[in-house]
């Protein structure tokens, strides 16, 4: 194993600044997770992007907002900027749970303490530092400042909330994934003395007074209207959602009291080289010496896995992925791969098992449209929904070869598929002979080489009705894999099983949608385990229809279950065969008229009394 010095991390403190030899910093990042060096954590990214730039870059995690002060001023000032991110999570998210509980750990903390930031570290700390600072320029990223950008909805406030530049007094908003807005940016400052207003994915605010329009300008509903019609507030977020997914998308202006909030197009897909130079930065892939071997949950469950690329054209109507790293699919080349796998075999407690080789879903890894003119017109949220585009390439021969690459590298036993599998592309039926050849190979090699005795796969829900505002394919798909998935099974003598995931309460679902939920998922034999609430999180069509009532793309009314007797309601039925369920499970049942379910939940027909 290669051995490290403390100055193979960027400097935390002003003794490793010190110790680099440096009396001055360009940047100084603000992180609201423990300082991971790894290509999987944010701020490791950034940091690792800027000293690519020759700039000298120092990363402070998790500072104390509650004290002095002093973790915000022990390095002074930089001579750029500082960033800021939240972390690798929303932190609401990150904190609560759907039913707005503490949660029990902190994953991007050392030992999981859920004590070390605060809610909403994106404006804590911005705040602070314009404080301290005042002219030194703030620059705000990350998942939590991304999703703000504009008017949005907040669940835990159960509040319609402006721009988050506005509330953390921010100078400039970087939305999505980094890279590129950051360079451009530190290029800028480095030849001007001023924050730049015309930075591809970036967002700013400025007085009205102040503001030119441009000719196409996509204007939204103001803030304050927003606030008083909650329509519109669903009819802005179709543009949103749409303008996210465009090769070349409109500026997006909406107005915020006497300011303009500015959201910049974003850039054009990275290319493949672009993608490469970020994963093949030189990490040590391990958490900063400080915490002294204290366990990182979210690097525990990383640490044996590699990305192989960014995006997801999914566009799940509960999901931030598209919203965050876009629907067009970036994947790393085959030696940028192995390259990283190489570097996880040369761990000390590597045993030779690759925990995942995916990505934001397991099996997109370079596809994409076939004629890529119809996709730089296309502003579809999903290419995969409500069918598989017939534009779409879905030939998984490249990821194909990737497995069986890193399979033959000395030191790997086995790799396994930690991520969740689109079973709708592995059944989609392709005029491509050759193509529908490799997904069924694919399917086979997956199902008897890569499955650590559980397969994980999203269908959701069972109801196509609530199927169909998730934007998730028809049951009846799921149905047909998992019968492929136990017929491979037992031609080659495995006990695997298959998980699966569903969510309760989601915009459209109903109880008597959960009931027959519980039926079904009795018929196939499963006794569900991995099951949640829908929560409610910024920038998804779920959340703008859970809020507002009406579906962003029809601005039809939609039912949602929202008070805590409704959602307890539907989530019963998940746990039908627990015991201590079953008497208000029977009398839900009869609540809505259906003794049919009764009988085919418990057997036989129960007696009234």
């Amino acid at each position: 194993m290669k051995a490290y010095n403390l100055t193979d991390w960027l400097p935390t403190t002003k003794k490793e600044v010190e110790l680099r030899g440096w009396d001055e910093l360009d940047v100084i990042l603000f992180s609201g997770d423990a300082y991971v060096d790894h290509p999987s954590f944010g701020a490791a990214v950034i940091g690792r992007m800027l000293e690519a730039q020759g700039l000298k870059v120092a990363i402070i995690p998790q500072p104390n907002w509650r004290d002095d002060l002093r973790d915000f001023k022990k390095l002074g000032k930089p001579r750029l900027f500082f960033g800021i991110s939240a972390g690798c999570m929303d932190s609401m998210v990150n904190k609560y749970t759907a039913n707005k509980r503490l949660r029990s750990e902190d994953a991007y903390t050392p030992d999981g303490r859920h004590d070390m930031r605060p809610e909403y570290p994106t404006i804590v700390y911005s705040q602070i530092l314009k404080k301290l600072y005042p002219d030194v320029p703030v620059i705000i990223g990350g998942i939590e400042a991304s999703l703000r950008r504009l008017t949005h909805y907040d669940y835990w406030q159960d509040k319609v909330r402006q721009s988050i530049l506005v509330d953390s007094g921010a100078d400039l908003l970087i939305y999505g994934m980094g890279e590129k807005p950051i360079t451009n940016l530190c290029k800028h400052l480095k030849e001007n003395n001023c924050i730049p207003t015309d930075i591809l994915q970036t967002a700013y605010v400025c007085n009205k007074e102040e503001f030119e329009a441009q000719e196409n300008d996509l204007k939204l509903f103001s803030h304050e209207e927003c606030l008083k019609d909650k329509k519109k507030q669903a009819e802005n977020f179709k543009h949103i959602e749409e303008e996210s997914n465009k090769y070349a998308a409109q500026r997006i202006i909406q107005e915020t009291g006497k300011k303009v909030v500015v959201v910049n197009p974003p850039y054009p897909p990275m290319t493949q080289g672009e993608l490469d130079m970020s994963f093949d930065l030189p990490y040590t892939r391990l958490p900063h010496p400080k915490y002294k071997n204290k366990r990182i949950p979210a690097y525990e469950m990383i640490k044996f896995s590699v990305n192989l690329h960014r995006g997801c054209f999914g566009g799940c109507a509960f999901c931030t992925i598209s919203a965050h790293q876009g629907k067009f699919i970036v994947s790393r080349s085959k030696e940028s791969i192995l390259k990283e796998v190489k570097a996880i075999t040369e761990m000390p407690d590597f045993k030779g098992y690759l925990s995942d080789l995916g990505g934001p879903s397991a099996n997109m890894y370079a596809m994409k449209g076939r004629n890529e003119a119809m996709c730089r017109k296309c502003k579809r949220p999903s290419c995969i929904h409500p069918q598989v585009c017939p534009n779409l390439n879905t030939d998984h021969r490249p990821l194909l070869d990737i497995y069986h690459a890193v399979d033959a590298l000395p030191g790997i036993k086995k790799s396994f598929i930690g991520s969740g599998v689109r079973y709708d592309l592995l059944l989609h039926e392709s005029k491509d002979q050759e193509v529908n050849r490799s997904t069924r190979e694919y399917t086979r090699e997956l199902i008897m080489k890569h499955v650590s005795g559980r397969l994980k796969v999203a269908p959701e829900h069972t109801s196509d009705k609530v199927l169909y505002i998730m934007r998730k394919p028809p049951f009846e798909q799921f149905e047909r894999f998992k019968k492929i998935f136990d017929r491979i099974n037992a031609e080659c003598n495995l006990r695997q099983q298959i998980i699966p995931y569903f969510i309760s309460s989601h915009p459209g679902c109903t109880a008597e949608d959960m009931a027959e939920l519980a039926v079904i998922t009795k018929r196939l034999d499963f006794h569900l385990e991995q099951v949640q609430d829908f929560t409610p999180t910024p920038m998804t069509v779920a959340t703008e229809a859970w809020y507002t009532g009406f579906h962003p793309y029809t601005l039809e009314p939609i039912f949602s279950a929202k008070s805590q007797k409704e959602k307890l309601a539907q989530r019963m039925f998940f746990f039908w065969y627990k015991p201590e369920e079953r008497k208000a499970i029977i009398n839900e049942l009869r609540r809505m008229g259906r003794n049919d379910l009764i009988d085919k939940l418990y057997q036989k027909k129960l007696s009234k009394s």
